[in-house]
């Protein structure tokens, strides 16, 4: 029997201590360190002299560095995308343009840097910037770690201050919080860690030799707010602003003939402070251009107290002209820019306003930098630099308004041609789309430098069948047709306009007005966002009493 108990027993005990031992291994396995190493050239996703980027702490998926000849060098279209897009590649000349306020900056692949090395290498179909270069133009601080196998990029912007805490001891940073996540590194005692985001046991730190992982709190030391000091300088864009609301007109010239109506259309307005004669007119791809311009024109309007914009267009003589051709051209952007300024000194312009209409996407950077240059010898000469947009949509965001606002004096949003010829029946300009054209630019373009431009016209619409035409009329010629045909009008509230039908036999006319009542309430919206004026599409389209409403003052 006594045998049996103590046979019992020691089943018992060796019972109780496996199951001691089985808790034991489960609470380790719980929570025991774990002692994995991650593997850092498949957590960075790097290899060889490739180097990972990380932009405000966070590594930027599927895009990459790299080390060359010793340097760290970025990709150009990521720091154009994300850092700085006035870094311009000429692809015909295989240079790198930066434009200042007053210069144009530019380097080929034999431009070094103070350090002796390239300041661009084309290499894998890419074109690649060094780093020093980047930061030079670009309110960023830049740090690199090329030593290692996995090679790191850290690129920092807006901080003036950071949070920081030396290590009371060694600890292990991981890859995430928690101590059963792979080991990145190892951070010594009395190193310094960068915190950026403290959790409840947990702090995200990054390490003095460049690694962004997690550290347990408790071996933080005191944490200290450091200011970060940073040299760089904004470049200040210097503007020529009129004293007074801008009132402008577009005066359509086609002929040097066509200019001698000036002084009668003219004598019919009120408050007009700028006249802009359809004058220059682009005729292909070198940068060459035709012009109606006249001396004797400029005096009559200096005389008058107007100022004279001239307008540079691209579709009146333009069957030939390719934007994306043009503009991308470095030779044909600085033909056009010395034209231009030729033609301001030789009649005395006030100002250039581009209305350069109906790019392709493709010229979309190549028409801000042609903005760009031409605004440096404006700035020089004192010439007023004003550029014609769209109402903006994310079909035409390649106009850039935000960096049209930067580099020029005026920014005129076309609020009109809302339904268009060949598209479906529709208002030109609603109230609506004036609101929106408004109010979308004044959130890349400040309110001091946006003109809003409004119709003196409308579009009377035909539909017979499936087929829609239109004609334009202006405001006088589109209240004579609805008194001729005995149209009766109807208020829409919704789009500031009064609309009318008329049905003859199969035909259905229909008719969005532009008259006295919509041009106030356009007017009304410009007074109500406190911008830089109005323009006027176009001379001679309006009523006499409409100069009445657009007074801003």
């Amino acid at each position: 029997m006594r045998r049996l108990l103590t046979s019992l027993l020691v089943v018992l005990v060796t019972i109780v201590i496996l199951i001691g031992a089985g808790v034991g291994f489960f609470l380790y396995r719980k929570y025991a360190p774990s002692k994995e190493w991650t593997d850092q050239a498949v957590w960075y996703g790097v290899s060889g002299d490739e180097t990972a980027i990380l932009w405000n702490q966070e590594q930027v998926e599927s895009v990459t560095g790299r080390k060359i000849g010793g340097q760290a060098y970025l990709p150009l279209v990521w720091v154009q995308d994300t850092l700085n897009e006035r870094f311009y590649w000429d692809e015909k000349n295989h240079q790198l343009l930066y434009t200042l306020p007053d210069a144009i900056v530019a380097a080929d692949a034999s431009t070094m840097g103070s350090n002796g090395s390239p300041l661009f290498v084309e290499q894998e179909d890419q074109v690649w910037l060094q780093t020093s270069l980047v930061s030079t133009y670009t309110n960023v601080q830049v740090q690199t770690f090329l030593d290692s196998d996995v090679k790191r990029i850290f690129v920092d912007s807006g901080r003036d201050h950071l949070q920081s805490a030396i290590l009371k001891k060694s600890g292990m940073v991981r890859v995430r919080g928690g101590v059963k996540s792979d080991i990145l590194c190892e951070a010594a005692a009395d190193s310094y860690v960068e915190v950026l985001e403290p959790l409840e046991k947990w702090t995200r730190v990054r390490t003095e030799d460049g690694y962004i992982g997690y550290i347990q709190n408790k071996l933080l030391g005191e944490q200290q707010e450091q200011p970060v000091v940073n040299s760089f300088e904004e470049p200040v864009y210097t503007n020529i602003s009129m004293e007074e609301p801008v009132c402008l007109v577009w005066h359509q010239v086609t002929s040097q003939q066509a200019n001698q109506t000036m002084p009668q259309l003219m004598a019919k307005t009120k408050g007009v402070n700028v006249i802009a004669p359809t004058w220059l007119m682009l005729t292909d791809n070198e940068g060459t251009f035709e012009s109606f311009a006249s001396q004797a024109y400029v005096d009559q309007a200096h005389a008058m107290g107007l100022q004279v914009w001239a307008v540079l267009d691209n579709f009146n003589k333009g069957d030939n002209v390719q934007s994306e051709v043009l503009f991308a051209s470095t030779e044909a952007r600085r033909r056009l820019i010395a034209g231009l300024l030729q033609e301001a000194k030789t009649y005395q312009l006030d100002g250039i306003n581009l209305d350069i209409e109906g790019i392709k996407p493709a010229a979309g950077p190549h028409y801000i930098q042609f903005i760009r240059e031409l605004s440096i010898g404006c700035r020089q000469a004192g010439i007023v630099l004003s550029v014609d947009s769209y109402v903006p949509a994310s079909y035409n965001a390649f106009y850039n308004w935000a960096e049209q606002g930067r580099v020029t004096d005026y920014v005129v949003i076309m609020g009109y041609d809302e339904h268009y010829a060949g598209g479906e029946a529709g208002s030109v300009a609603s109230l609506g789309y004036e609101r929106r054209g408004i109010e979308e630019t004044l959130r890349m373009v400040p309110k001091e430098k946006i003109i809003s431009a409004i119709p003196f016209y409308t579009r009377l619409w035909k539909e017979e069948g499936d087929k829609t035409t239109s004609k334009a009329m202006g405001i006088a010629s589109a209240k004579r047709w609805v008194e001729e045909n005995k149209v009766e009008l109807y208020w829409q509230e919704e789009l500031g306009q009064y609309y009318g039908e008329l049905t003859q036999g199969a035909e259905k006319y229909s008719i969005w007005m532009e008259e006295e009542k919509s041009i106030q309430k356009k007017v009304d919206l410009i007074r109500e966002h406190d911008l830089a004026g109005v323009a006027c599409w176009k001379l001679g389209f309006e009523t006499e009493n409409i100069w009445e409403l657009l007074k801003l003052q």
